[in-house]
């Protein structure tokens, strides 16, 4: 399925002709702009014709979801800051190039687009694009965060790297503020639109429990707000924004700290034995993600904080191993009750 151009006016413009030469235009005028991976869709799904923003999608739980979504059918907006051509200060070999075509293998449509969504122009930019190659903006996905490498676990704030634990906040909040403040606006252009805010760990479990610094505590329950207000926003235009967690994400980060790959996980020696009980895969969360954009009653639950696990029981998907882990329900009952690892009636 091609999707239509649409001008800022909302006229439909569907002939093949104006279509190739907007977009050479385009192409003319940005050289380094990618081109969509696809002029036509193999298959259909039940996001088949919705377009979502997936930003963060170069790894983790942001890849996870950009795949989830081309599951079922959607176009997918993958931005990142890691391409083939540089990395970001993660050094890291994932690309958001890899992203968008493992979105295409999974039968969706998948875009790379190299953002720093600290950025406003880049944002501001971005957004621009997908109204002028789309006209529309279904999914908003605000998956960002890089603190992996500025975190420092367990220390007090005032031995915290000042610079560090600011950096934090704003790649963890500042870019999920920036990325809605442009993409919004085309977002309630139709009704039914969701924002998803991917963070660590639910309302419940994050109001009892001190998460490992005062920088990476405030970063992930601001996140929990930032769904809160924009859904108080958001719901006149019939729109619905939901704070989203994983479990314990198998990302590819996790996967090299305990020496394993995704299809030998189970593995693992050595570290956490309850990573090997409940741990997830990236695309578990992205299907809470699909199932969520998928639901015609999405809007109940505007504002509320959600699982990958919770969701899986309500909705009936799987990880791609077929299991449902409720990670979070694990946490209390098993891990912190400082049980041995068991994982029997948690996936």
């Amino acid at each position: 399925m091609c999707p239509a151009l649409v001008s800022s006016n909302s006229a439909c413009v569907t002939s093949p002709a104006f279509a190739a030469v907007r977009m050479k235009a385009m192409m003319a005028a940005d050289p380094r702009r990618p081109r969509p991976a696809h002029t036509m869709r193999a298959v259909s799904g039940p996001l088949t014709g919705k377009v979502a923003l997936v930003t963060g999608a170069t790894r983790g739980a942001g890849r996870g979801t950009a795949v989830a979504l081309g599951e079922a059918g959607a176009t997918v907006y993958c931005t990142g800051r890691t391409t083939r051509q540089r990395r970001s200060e993660y050094d890291r070999p994932e690309t958001i190039e890899e992203t968008a075509e493992l979105v295409d293998a999974a039968g969706g449509e998948g875009i790379a687009v190299e953002v720093d969504h600290l950025q406003a122009a880049q944002v501001e930019a971005l957004v621009k694009r997908i109204d002028v190659e789309q006209g529309r903006l279904d999914v908003l996905v605000n998956d960002i965060w890089g603190g992996e490498k500025l975190a420092e676990w367990n220390t007090p704030l005032w031995e915290h790297d000042l610079d560090r634990g600011l950096r934090m906040l704003r790649l963890a909040i500042d870019t999920h503020i920036i990325t809605s403040h442009f993409a919004l606006a085309l977002l309630i252009r139709r009704p039914g639109g969701l924002v998803v805010e991917m963070t660590d760990g639910t309302l419940e479990y994050n109001a009892e429990h001190y998460r490992l610094s005062t920088f990476y505590d405030l970063a992930k329950t601001s996140v929990l707000r930032l769904a809160f207000a924009q859904g108080n926003e958001l719901a006149q235009h019939d729109c619905t924004a939901v704070a989203l967690t994983p479990g314990w994400l198998r990302s590819e980060m996790m996967l090299d700290i305990y020496g394993v790959t995704e299809a030998t996980w189970a593995d693992a020696v050595g570290g956490n034995p309850h990573f090997t009980a409940i741990s997830e895969s990236p695309r578990f969360v992205g299907r809470a993600v699909a199932a969520l954009a998928a639901d015609p009653q999405v809007h109940r639950r505007n504002g509320g904080s959600f699982s990958s696990g919770d969701l899986a029981r309500e909705y009936g998907f799987t990880d791609i191993d077929g299991s449902q882990p409720d990670c979070w329900r694990y946490m209390v009952e098993v891990q912190d009750a400082g049980l041995p690892p068991d994982a029997t009636g948690y996936r």
